[in-house]
């Protein structure tokens, strides 16, 4: 008995079970029923706003107008009809949706390779000299060729873009195209008008039919895409994977080594694990964190690349494809991470709608900026989405080109990586420095009082 009453005394008292919360407030049901409002408005005005008309929503939206025509003399006089063109097209042309640009056959091609520009329009130097040989070819019988204008797409800026600027140019060109007509079978009938009391000459039909639409227009893309592109959705896609990665590889970082160190606790199915947490201050927490987002991001920008060569995906700089994908995942890591650890369970929120409900609008990867709402394509100056679709697509369909976006692209993902480091650094150094302890355990250990001085205070 005497044993058994020791046995007893020396085993650990039962852990005492937390006493049950009489109830929830109200607040506490209303709050998930309120920001979830809040996102949905947030949500549907942004992915149905910037995708309702794009054409509505156009501004800013450049193309290149090239004039080569040197003209010619036509009944004596010096005409130039692609410098008519081109101020017919300046004027009839709204300012405020299309940014017409007036440059040389060079600076266009450079703009075209650098996605500048979403399409040029080209006037060769034999225009006028062209639409004088149609003119007589009307009266005098003879097959000739029409004078072309040419209209070049730039497919690699986006597919999409390229669309719009079909549809632009189809609609100016057909105006043009009437216009130029009557003014050219006008002249034509001035030249067969007969002189007093001689017959008339009329023009046949064919000539008729041709004269009202002397210009052929032709359509073709600036360096077509190779196959295995995705009709260049790929550099968006590939811009979406590294974000997705830099994003979801913050919130399993940071849950998983909260875990661990027992500041969260983990569920897995009905097993449920909440270890003592541990001594550790919250700056030497994020810096193990952070150093995970640097192991990881280097894996994970190789994963994905080497997933695009197996699948056939062209790819002609894989060096600087995977350099920037390790940039681009860590800065989003890292900034990801340093959101959480300032705004803490907030910061999920904070950061799905930083990098994705704000970001996927403004990227620019399946509608341009420039035929999205105003205050949506602002966005795109900061948005990290952007600036990693704009780096990717410079890459991959621009030979690296600094001026096609990948100079801009890296410089913002940098500034974005040093902001996110320094909002880390201070919240944390903060938080240690007035003892804003993780679950009120302090990170240095608290010395034990000497029990000697304090049983002399109570005698």
């Amino acid at each position: 008995m005497a044993n058994d009453s020791a046995t007893a005394a020396n085993e650990p008292a039962p852990a005492a079970r937390p006493t049950p919360r009489p109830g929830v407030p109200a607040r506490g049901w209303i709050a998930p029923v309120f920001v979830l409002t809040l996102l949905s408005i947030l949500l549907g005005t942004m992915y149905l706003g910037y995708t309702s008309d794009p054409e509505k929503n156009l501004h800013d939206f450049p193309v290149a107008l090239v004039n080569q025509d040197d003209g010619d003399v036509m009944n004596g006089k010096t005409l130039n009809v692609g410098d008519q063109i081109a101020d017919a097209l300046t004027a009839q042309i709204p300012h405020d949706k299309i940014d017409l640009r007036h440059v040389g056959i060079n600076e266009a091609r450079q703009q075209l390779g650098n996605g500048q520009v979403y399409g040029a329009i080209i006037i060769p130097s034999d225009f006028t000299k062209r639409l004088s040989i149609l003119a007589a070819a009307s009266v005098v019988p003879g097959d000739v060729e029409r004078p072309v204008i040419t209209v070049q797409t730039n497919p690699r800026a986006g597919t999409y873009a390229s669309s719009i600027m079909q549809r632009i140019t189809d609609r100016a060109m057909a105006q043009v195209n009437t216009t130029v007509g009557a003014q050219v079978t006008d002249q034509v009938k001035a030249q067969l008008k007969p002189a007093a009391g001689a017959p008339a000459t009329e023009l046949s039909g064919a000539a008729r039919l041709q004269l009202a639409t002397p210009i052929d227009i032709v359509v073709s893309p600036y360096r077509p895409l190779p196959e295995g592109t995705g009709q260049g959705l790929s550099a968006f896609f590939y811009c979406l994977i590294l974000l997705f990665a830099g994003f979801s590889g913050a919130m399993i970082i940071h849950s998983m080594v909260d875990n661990v160190l027992g500041y969260l606790p983990a569920e897995y199915g009905p097993w449920f694990r909440a270890p003592q947490p541990m001594a550790i201050s919250r700056w030497h927490t994020l810096l193990w964190k952070w150093a995970m987002a640097a192991v990881t991001a280097p894996l994970m920008s190789g994963m994905f690349l080497i997933i695009a060569k197996l699948i056939g995906m062209p790819i002609d700089h894989p060096l600087p494809l995977f350099l920037y994908g390790t940039l681009a995942v860590a800065a989003v890591c890292v900034t990801g991470l340093s959101v959480l650890a300032a705004f803490g369970t907030a910061g999920l929120l904070i950061n799905m709608i930083v990098f994705v409900v704000l970001g996927l609008p403004s990227s620019s990867g399946s509608i341009p900026i420039e035929a999205i709402p105003r205050p949506i394509a602002y966005l795109a100056h900061f948005e990290p989405m952007h600036q990693i679709y704009l780096s990717v697509r410079a890459i991959l369909f621009f030979d690296g080109h600094l001026e096609a976006g990948l100079s801009t692209g890296i410089w913002m993902t940098l500034f974005g990586l040093a902001l996110g480091l320094l909002l880390g650094a201070v919240a944390t150094h903060t938080y240690d420095l007035r003892g804003l302890y993780r679950l009120g355990v302090p990170h240095r250990p608290v010395a034990p009082l000497d029990p000697e001085p304090v049983a002399a205070a109570a005698g």
